[in-house]
């Protein structure tokens, strides 16, 4: 049974259409300064043709698998969180077990919006623990842009999201010195409608109608103010939560990269934990909010970059819609 849950190899893809702040001046009422102002965000990747969220983690798990030193068929399990699967059924995670030409392996979807990396990697860390698999692919992957309201109608959820994958291989270990150390998750469905897309769903018959399309059901909804009030609360708590328990303190961080939700969060919350510039992580400047994405695919940046590295603690917290939230420690 292992003592411990090493991160093997880590990888990251985005497609290579860049949409600037500018370029969206010419599909809504905005600006290049408004949306700055309101979220941090100068560009974002979006899908140029027909690409699931599995095709985009594709690339970025052979990278992955490079950086590990492995092959597809090493691989003993797949997680797969999105809010954008390819199709409503079957899961990505299926998906993926036939792009990666492993047939047989177990593959199972989360659907916990951007805290779904978090979650996955507790899941990943119970099953190795438990010595179930040894070698869990865990994957974070988003299409957002083929699902919003590029309107001026949409424009405050529009402007926020971004294409992208992630995906980090966790393997089994005696070795004690590093690894995930610990990972926390809750949630409360109080607050499901405050960020949601509500069609189509299950409980309507029909699922959509055009009533519900007119009135733009189905598209995503946010109240931003919720979300922010509650995700400068929940994070931090939650950092500051795993730390007590593990007894450490902000001062062992080494880096700490929140889900890149919106640059104000990210900066509330840093200020909260009291945190200076250079142990922080932001990058949704360029890519956006990928959501399940949005943290896996700083942590490739920010190894393959060397900002983290060999004995570094990292620190990781995230709140999305559900809501949901959760933080994990990680000795690289």
């Amino acid at each position: 049974m292992a003592k411990r849950t090493h991160i093997l190899g880590t990888g990251h893809f985005v497609p290579e259409r860049v949409v600037k702040n500018a370029d969206l001046e010419q599909l809504m009422d905005t600006t290049d300064a408004w949306i700055q102002q309101r979220t941090g965000i100068q560009e974002r990747r979006w899908i140029e043709k027909d690409t699931g969220a599995s095709e985009l983690a594709l690339p970025a798990t052979k990278r992955a698998l490079e950086m590990a030193g492995l092959e597809a068929k090493d691989l003993d399990a797949i997680i797969f969180a999105t809010l954008s699967p390819d199709y409503n059924f079957p899961g990505s995670a299926c998906l993926m077990t036939d792009l990666l030409g492993i047939p047989g392996t177990p593959a199972l979807d989360i659907r916990n919006q951007c805290s779904g990396f978090i979650y996955g990697t507790q899941i990943a860390d119970a099953w190795i623990k438990a010595g179930m698999y040894k070698k869990v692919l865990m994957i974070g992957s988003e299409v957002h842009s083929t699902g919003v309201d590029v309107t001026t109608r949409g424009r405050d959820v529009a402007v926020i999201f971004g294409d992208g994958a992630a995906a980090v291989i966790y393997g089994a270990s005696d070795d004690e010195s590093c690894g995930v150390i610990d990972a926390m998750v809750g949630a409360d469905g109080s607050y499901a409608k405050e960020l949601w897309l509500e069609l189509p769903g299950s409980r309507y018959i029909p699922r959509i109608t055009k009533e519900g399309i007119d009135e733009a059901r189905h598209y995503p909804a946010m109240n931003g103010r919720e979300v922010f009030k509650h995700a400068v609360r929940k994070m931090p708590e939650s950092v500051a939560m795993l730390l007590e328990r593990n007894r450490l303190t902000m001062d062992d961080v080494n880096l700490f990269i929140p889900h890149q939700a919106n640059l104000r969060i990210s900066e509330a919350v840093q200020k909260h934990l009291g945190l200076p510039d250079d142990r922080v992580y932001n990058n949704i400047q360029k890519y956006g909010n990928t959501t399940a994405a949005s943290i896996p695919l700083a942590m490739d940046e920010c190894v393959r970059s060397g900002k983290l590295k060999k004995g570094d603690l990292l620190a990781v917290a995230a709140f999305g819609a559900g809501f949901t939230w959760g933080a994990a420690l990680f000795r690289m």
